[in-house]
């Protein structure tokens, strides 16, 4: 950004940098990414789907990304690519490039003398940095983060406002964690005795993998013996519970308010929709996609999509529906009971 300017690009630097088809004036310039509504001539759109033709076909936009089918559509200059999504994000994101770090601990922040602190890291008020701690170079540590004993940040880690990692617990480069995130609280460990519970030491860490994203207000448990592992490139959403011993694998996708009981283990490229639930010590195969709202009891061995929301209905409906739900077992029994005699009757003969 020069003169408080947002820097631009004509498209042929952009398929030069990106790869695709250009189609059109190839000094076309553009600064920034917007809808379809909203954007003005300095700006790239993208067309997904024909749903958004008549939007096309009225957008302000100086040029846009679409797909083979749509190469033709339209008159603006374009970009044709196989994944116009896809472009459009890496597109996005090289224009609208994260905040530079700031070198240096703020006044405020509280480091330990055993802390190893990259140079070119940035801690940020209020901030504490426990002992023997270690800050990779390029890590930003937000306001009023906490960093405990024993914790290893990687390089180019992102850490909003009030991100807690407790005691020895290991996040791998690059990864960013939004606000409010607690890693490494105990997991929910328990057992009765004599009427009473009496807690299990939760003595395992948590590990995050390279690349991963961890939405606000999201909290991952420590492991009760092992560590709970979140491999790399994984995308939790806001407000997601990981229990203890959890494993989610490679790339996989978790929505929000989601939860994932203890010891379970989640393969890699699954997808999870929001509002799901994952019961304890079940396995889930790779390349699973869980529709929202759905409970998961017991393990999956197999890719592929599995649905378990009941649907909604006007309420009346609903309930009679429900009703005849929670006698299901004993119709089973009924049907069964009927099968036999019908069958009985068949072998007696006319």
């Amino acid at each position: 950004m020069a003169d408080g300017k947002p820097a631009s690009y004509t498209l042929r630097e952009i398929v030069e940098r990106f790869g695709g088809e250009l189609v059109g004036e190839p000094a076309t310039r553009v600064s920034q990414v917007a809808t379809l509504e909203s954007a003005a001539s300095h700006a790239v759109v993208f067309l997904g789907s024909d749903r958004y033709l008549p939007l096309l076909h009225t957008t302000k936009a100086g040029a846009v990304i679409l797909g083979d089918t749509f190469r033709d559509v339209t008159g603006l200059p374009r970009i044709v690519c196989g994944n116009p999504y896809a472009y459009f994000a890496r597109l996005s994101a090289f224009l609208n490039p994260p905040y530079p770090v700031t070198a240096g601990a703020h006044s405020s922040a509280v480091v330990d003398g055993t802390a190893i602190i990259a140079r070119d890291a940035e801690i940020g008020p209020l901030a504490v940095i426990g002992r023997r701690a270690r800050i990779g170079g390029g890590t930003i540590v937000g306001a009023g983060c906490v960093i405990g004993d024993d914790v290893v940040v990687e390089r180019d880690v992102r850490l909003y406002p009030n991100v807690t990692i407790y005691h020895g617990c290991r996040v791998g480069e690059r990864a960013i964690v939004h606000a409010g995130v607690v890693i490494g609280a105990d997991g929910f460990g328990m057992v009765m005795s004599d009427e009473e519970w009496i807690k299990i030491p939760q003595i395992g860490a948590v590990v995050i993998g390279a690349d991963v994203e961890i939405g606000a207000n999201t909290t991952i448990d420590r492991g009760t013996m092992d560590d709970t592992v979140i491999e790399e490139g994984v995308k939790l959403d806001n407000q997601i519970q990981i229990g203890h011993n959890v494993r989610i694998g490679a790339h996989t996708a978790i929505a929000a308010c989601a939860g994932v009981a203890g010891s379970a283990r989640v393969g890699r490229y699954c997808r999870i929709g929001g509002s799901s639930g994952i019961a304890g010590h079940i396995t889930i195969a790779d390349h699973v996609e869980i529709s929202a709202h759905t409970l998961i009891m017991k393990s999956i061995d197999r890719p592929g999509t599995y649905t378990g929301a009941y649907p909604f209905d006007a309420n009346a409906v609903w309930r009679k529906n429900a009703a005849h739900l929670r006698h299901l077992s004993e119709l089973a029994d009924r049907i069964k009971a009927l099968e036999r005699r019908l069958a009985a009757k068949e072998r007696s003969g006319p």
